[in-house]
């Protein structure tokens, strides 16, 4: 794995409503162009996604989708209408950023909630995309954010008790819908309780991988409060697609080569949800790996060698 790979070009990219995308790209600005599209909602990047990219062979470019990191506004500030936060925006945005950045067609790589968008964008402009890589594969219908809320208690009773607690569902209330009051609710006390908790939760199931550690960075507001409230409202839509849009769409993207890696002890995205893809999509490859749940450095490492095994 390569390190120490550094962006060349950065900036700022005026899109719709107001928004203004942070962008960067790094390795061979002659190169095949590769997009990196991280998870959340709202984790926003960091330069580790470059090392999965061989910088003499890639253009690597990545973005922050809205809301979250150097893009702007943060869904935290004064005004900001969650309801033109939806994944057809990053659609567009996505695609105002190819055309900005002079791309004809680019590679995805899709990381947890990443692979979502890979495919909601693929399938919109399947003409755009040469290769996918899914890492650790959602599609963010109904039914997979209610095993995360609500049918997972099998496996974490005491945990998720504490976490319905945390908000307190009125009578026939989902625990989304809970979470979305709270995470919304103009007093801060109560939209940060609801952020630390959730985020607790996320520590929780993430992964059945003993040698999983909680993520450090959910003690930083800065950071957990935009994640919270961005993954909680496109839970809440179900990524504004639908429970069977990605599926029922696969004939659009049939063609393209694509490798789905994912790992068997990830809890949070169950491996049946990479396997029915992997049955409507007849030129890709499955690759599972034993030992990992949502993510991991097994995972990463098959990534980077999908990367190469798939790049036109």
């Amino acid at each position: 794995m390569i390190k120490n790979i550094e962006p060349f070009a950065s900036g700022h990219l005026a899109v719709d409503d107001g928004n203004e995308i942070y962008w960067e790209t790094s390795g061979n600005p002659k190169g095949q162009p590769a997009l990196y599209l991280h998870g959340g909602p709202g984790t926003g990047i960091s330069g580790g996604y470059r090392r999965h990219f061989d910088p003499k062979k890639f253009l690597i470019v990545s973005f922050e989708q809205r809301g979250c990191g150097r893009s702007r506004p943060r869904v935290t500030d004064p005004g900001v209408n969650l309801m033109k936060n939806t994944t057809q925006a990053l659609i567009s945005d996505i695609e105002k950023l190819r055309v900005h950045l002079k791309v004809d067609r680019w590679l995805l790589l899709g990381i947890s909630w990443g692979t979502t968008l890979a495919l909601a964008y693929a399938q919109t402009h399947p003409e755009k995309v040469s290769a996918i890589v899914l890492g650790a594969v959602t599609t963010t219908t109904p039914s997979e954010v209610k095993w995360i809320t609500e049918d997972m208690r099998r496996i974490f009773p005491r945990e998720w008790d504490q976490f319905a607690a945390a908000v307190q569902p009125k009578e026939d209330e989902r625990l989304i819908d809970a979470y979305y009051r709270g995470i919304t609710d103009t007093d801060l006390k109560i939209r940060n309780s609801a952020s630390r908790a959730w985020c607790a939760w996320e520590d929780v199931h993430v992964s059945l991988d003993p040698n999983h550690r909680p993520n450090p960075r959910f003690q930083d507001l800065e950071y957990s409060l935009p994640f919270s409230i961005l993954t909680i409202h496109y839970w809440k839509h179900s990524a504004f697609l639908g429970d069977t849009e990605i599926l029922g769409n696969m004939n659009r993207i049939a063609h393209i080569p694509c490798v789905l890696i994912h790992g068997r002890l990830d809890i949070s995205s169950p491996l049946d949800t990479a396997w029915k893809l992997h049955k409507e999509w007849p030129g890709s490859e499955l690759v599972v790996v034993d030992d990992e749940g949502h993510g991991g450095k097994a995972m990463f490492e098959k990534m980077t060698c999908a990367i190469a095994k798939v790049s036109l």
